[in-house]
């Protein structure tokens, strides 16, 4: 819901950054791999309790992704980095909330799992909607330098961060932001879920 304006707002100074990263000769690929290294760090440090420690891996791990796609539309959009970037994106998101559950395993474990079992509604109807688009040629007008069609919804990415740093900032809290946000990713599945079978019924006809 807030990625579209989120977009707009750092595109300008990421492009910046990320030319200069392409004069050092460092490709996207690279960007996207230590991102996802240094957002791992996370896991342990919410294990241990470091939740400011947590917060600043987490947030550079976003920087960085946004830095691998500025870098892409300077180097070339290819499917492989999309690939590698999603994929290591949506273990990230799950990696978060379970290293809560390791911090709290009695407290933490039953909304760690309903957040990850949301994670999993949002993120197969996000990828199977963009492979079926691909298929019937459909276009993503609002997310046209995406790498795979970019299906919005009322918790995406910028949504996902700012639970997160809720998260790390409020940690008492987490049972009850986990529980909100999981209910905010299902029904963005259920609406995923309906406008996209709606989409490509009427694609087909």
């Amino acid at each position: 819901m807030l990625d579209s304006f989120g977009i707009k707002t750092v595109r300008r100074p990421l492009s910046i950054v990320a030319e200069w990263v392409d004069e050092l000769g460092i490709s996207a690929n690279q960007v996207t791999v230590a991102g996802f290294v240094i957002g791992a760090l996370a896991l342990p440090a919410l294990a241990y309790e470091q939740y400011t420690l947590a917060l600043v891996c987490i947030m550079i791990n976003r920087v960085m992704d946004g830095l691998d796609g500025a870098l892409a539309r300077i180097q070339g959009i290819t499917d492989a980095g999309g690939f590698l970037d999603i994929s290591l994106d949506f273990l990230f998101y799950s990696m978060v909330p379970f290293g809560f559950v390791l911090a709290n395993p009695e407290i933490n474990a039953v909304a760690g799992a309903f957040l990850i079992f949301s994670f999993v509604g949002t993120g197969a109807s996000f990828l199977a909607f963009a492979i079926m688009a691909s298929k019937q040629g459909i276009d993503d007008p609002v997310y046209s330098n995406k790498s795979l069609y970019y299906m919005t919804g009322l918790t995406e990415g910028s949504e996902t961060i700012l639970c997160f740093m809720m998260m790390c900032i409020f940690p008492a809290t987490f049972v009850t932001i986990a529980f909100v946000f999981g209910a905010m990713c299902w029904f963005t599945t259920g609406s995923r879920i309906y406008n996209g079978f709606q989409t490509l019924e009427r694609r087909i006809r």
